[in-house]
Order: structure tokens, then C-alpha cells, then sequence
């Protein structure tokens, strides 16, 4: 799940108080649905947000960041390196020349879904930080307009990129058509979930959905 941080600079208070309401209905919603406590992670997009609302939202002992655009992702990031234990994803559409900025500074990816661009992420991943974790997009749509891998080749791809070193496969990404029904919005997220059990049911070993 990801949360984008939109907040006025320097109004920590503010940013304190939508982050706990935010906390508070992912809790409550796991509740709700019979989910193990804490099995949602809350991903904050902190993109076009400076580096001190990230480093303020850390003092609420939130880890979990996501950005888009590399270059002001990779400023971002070496302005936070005294706070050791971020946790940096990439959620933007992927261009070949921006892969080796990602797999030096990003823990996750979220938007794989060509085997070129894992090839490049695999290639490029420093042998001395742990494998980077890759999240397979699907296009559920299937509009030639929306990113990410048909569904009739997903497992050709799952399979392909799982084989690469210093990359580890963890499960699925899409993105939805803006939708307002939240019965709309499970039947989406159901259909990525039921294509993450069928996988695993053929040696894969998939854990997340986002």
C-alpha cells in the first residue's frame, strides 16, 4: 500500500497527525478483514517532497520510502544517509539508461516489466548490498497505453527474471484504473492476487502485492 506525503513545508504537526490517521485506518482495516496485524506496509511517496519531511516522518519511526524520478531521488537518498535504515523504493516507469542509479540506491523496484530492464537491475546491483527486490507490474487492463506485462506472459517472465542473481523476485505490482467503489477496487486487487497464488503453486515463491 502507498500513501503519497502531501504536506507544507515545515508543518511537522501537520504531517505527524496524517501519518498516525493513516497508520490508524491501515490497523483498523486489517482488523476488519481478518489480517494479521502489521502485514500491510505503508510506503510513503515522497516524491517533490524535500529530504526533512522524509527525515521528520523517520522520527515517527517510519522506514519505507517511494520515488520517481532518479535524479531527484538520488540527491534525496545522500542527503539521508546518516539515517541508516531507510528503505527506498522505485515506483516510476523504467527507462534503460536509469537503471544502474536504481540498482545502486534503491532497495525495491516496483515497475518491472520487460526482461531487458531486469537484466540491466541484476547486472548492475553491487555485489556488496543484498539482492534488489522486484516487483513484476501487470497490466490488468490491457491497454497497449498502460505499462506492464500481459497476463498471458506473466509466467514466462516471473520465471526468467527469478533466474537472475542479485535480484530477488518478491510478487506483483499494478495499477488500477481510478476507481471510487470499493468493491470495484478488491475485484482489481483479487484478480493480482489470484495470479500470485497460481504462481506460487508452480515453484514460485512470491510474498507481496502492491
Amino acid at each position: 500500500m502507498t500513501s503519497a506525503l502531501q504536506t507544507e513545508p515545515d508543518d511537522d504537526n501537520d504531517l505527524a497527525a496524517r501519518y498516525r490517521t493513516v497508520c490508524s485506518a491501515i490497523r483498523k482495516t486489517e482488523q476488519q478483514f481478518g489480517r494479521v496485524t502489521d502485514s500491510v506496509t505503508l510506503v510513503a511517496v515522497s516524491k517533490t517532497r524535500p529530504a526533512d519531511d522524509v527525515r521528520a516522518l523517520s522520527t515517527l519511526g517510519h522506514r519505507n520510502f517511494a520515488e520517481n524520478k532518479i535524479q531527484e531521488a538520488v540527491r534525496k537518498i545522500n542527503q539521508l544517509t546518516d539515517i541508516t535504515d531507510l528503505c527506498w523504493h522505485f515506483i516510476g516507469s523504467i527507462q534503460s539508461n536509469k537503471c544502474r542509479d536504481i540498482a545502486h540506491h534503491f532497495d525495491w523496484v516496483h515497475s518491472v516489466d520487460r526482461i531487458k530492464i531486469a537484466r540491466r537491475l541484476s547486472e548492475m546491483r553491487p555485489l556488496d548490498r543484498a539482492p534488489l527486490n522486484v516487483l513484476l507490474q501487470v497490466n490488468l487492463q490491457g491497454k497497449n497505453t498502460k505499462s506492464g506485462v500481459d497476463p498471458a506472459n506473466l509466467e514466462n517472465l516471473a520465471r526468467e527474471v527469478a533466474a537472475f542473481p542479485n535480484i530477488l523476485l518478491r510478487g506483483l505490482m499494478a495499477i488500477p484504473e481510478p476507481e471510487h467503489a470499493f468493491d470495484v477496487q478488491r475485484q482489481v486487487f483479487g484478480a493480482l492476487h489470484t495470479m500470485q497464488s497460481l504462481l506460487n503453486k508452480k515453484g514460485f515463491d512470491l510474498d507481496v502485492l502492491s
